[in-house]
């Protein structure tokens, strides 16, 4: 992977590949949400406490609970993409209650996962299994080695930062994988698109069109895979 070095003569581009295409799809009115949603709203959700997790609906999930319908069909994707075995070394940056990682324990046996969250509370409720494995962090500061992970996985995460702290975050995502990133973020391909995602948005910071965001990886030194995430 590259690892930021502005003097390369040469930046490839990562993989743009649908890694949760078996992950099941909101069916909620978009419109709808666009509507409910106040700034005091966002405001509540970005701190990423009880009332993101469990509280009413429009301060988050309302209600975060483990379901194996959710990650189960997404892990195979990524085991076989890749080549996940016992032995491999996978970090989840964003990891909430480490739902995805149960199942990756679950379904991969062997492989050697951690998971980090900025929030204390999500860590605190994490499933009982997983706890073990969690911290409570900032992805601008990830407290592992270089190279320390196969696989560094970032689930709708990083958008929650912008301007600097996003390109830092970028970078120690770089910086703790040996081989493999994936991440998606909040993207757009048209207006009609970028309405739907606005209305939508309850805790990125940073949104950018599809073209935007290769030009912006290329930008912080980020070769590694990528998706968008769209409602």
């Amino acid at each position: 992977m590259y690892k930021n070095d502005r003097s390369a003569e040469s930046f490839r581009l990562g993989r743009e590949v649908d890694l949760l295409e078996h992950y099941p799809k909101s069916k909620r009115d978009i419109a709808a949400r666009g509507d409910q949603k106040t700034e005091s709203d966002r405001e509540i959700a970005r701190q990423f406490g009880a009332a993101f997790f469990d509280g009413e609906r429009r301060h988050g999930y309302g209600g975060f609970q483990y379901h194996p319908r959710f990650w189960e069909p997404v892990i195979p994707t990524l085991q076989r993409f890749y080549d996940l075995k016992a032995g491999s070394r996978v970090l989840d940056v964003g990891c909430a209650k480490g739902f995805m990682l149960f199942d990756m324990v679950r379904l991969v046996p062997g492989i050697d996962v951690r998971g980090l969250d900025i929030s204390t509370y999500a860590i605190e409720q994490a499933m009982p299994e997983m706890k073990p494995y969690l911290t409570v962090g900032n992805a601008t500061d990830l407290p592992y080695d270089d190279n320390a992970f196969d696989l560094v996985i970032a689930i709708n995460t990083l958008h929650n930062l912008e301007g600097a702290a996003l390109a830092q975050a970028f970078s120690e995502v770089v910086r703790v994988s040996q081989k493999h990133a994936f991440i998606t973020v909040d993207a757009y391909r048209d207006p009609e698109e970028r309405k739907a995602m606005l209305a939508w948005n309850l805790t990125a910071k940073t949104i950018k069109s599809i073209d935007d965001w290769k030009a912006y990886f290329a930008e912080v030194g980020y070769a590694g895979d990528f998706y968008w995430f769209m409602p």
